[in-house]
């Protein structure tokens, strides 16, 4: 991809995670990024077109960074873990209104969102779920496939502005609140020991 390109995506992308998407107006996004409009046009036909382009970038970025995770540690427990710290340090300082904005205004957007935490997000839970039942850390008598709905359709909820107003609840503070809730129903004993001697309580089940 070309530099300059790939340096308006990820500027944009910090411009429109902190203001939301509706208020930044394409000149103001151009007096951020310290471009003219036109040097905008030059890669991205319109706002959505860019939008779009950042949201893939973004997913395909995060799809790496789980895949990763996933090969490369010890268990299921670290694993979904490693996962969650990541969701919160790339999501915590962002403007729960860019999600209102996706959905209202750019509808292609939104639908890559959805089918993104629909299908890939989804698998990646079931798959962790299953791993854990099968290594002995969680409870043998899950129920899969309710268990990963619950969790990919928790993120809808931290960010329901209706429920939890923002910036009087933080992500970060939610997002391990109700880590640690889930953690009581997903750990048999095994997973309950693993987590106290190994993240310090952390996660105080």
């Amino acid at each position: 991809m070309d530099k300059k390109k790939l340096d308006i995506i990820e500027r944009s992308s910090l411009i429109y995670l902190k203001y939301g998407i509706k208020s930044v107006t394409m000149d103001d996004l151009a007096n951020h990024l310290g471009v003219s409009k036109k040097t905008i046009y030059k890669y991205f036909e319109d706002k959505n077109d860019l939008i779009v382009t950042m949201i893939k970038r973004t997913l395909e970025f995060e799809e790496k960074m789980c895949q990763k995770i996933q090969s490369h540690t010890e268990n299921a427990l670290e694993a979904l873990i490693q996962i969650s710290r990541m969701v919160v340090e790339r999501v915590n300082n962002v403007n729960p209104a860019i999600f209102y904005d996706l959905k209202k205004h750019h509808n292609e957007a939104w639908q890559i969102l959805e089918d993104h935490k629909w299908n890939f997000v989804l698998t990646a839970i079931s798959r962790n779920i299953n791993r854990g039942i099968e290594e002995k850390y969680y409870r043998d008598d899950l129920n899969v496939e309710v268990i990963a709905r619950l969790y990919v359709s928790t993120f809808d909820t931290i960010m329901n502005t209706d429920v939890y107003k923002w910036p009087d609840f933080q992500f970060q503070d939610l997002f391990k609140e109700i880590m640690r809730f889930q953690f009581h129903g997903l750990v048999n004993e095994n997973g309950k020991n693993y987590l106290k001697n190994n993240f310090n309580n952390e996660y105080n089940v």
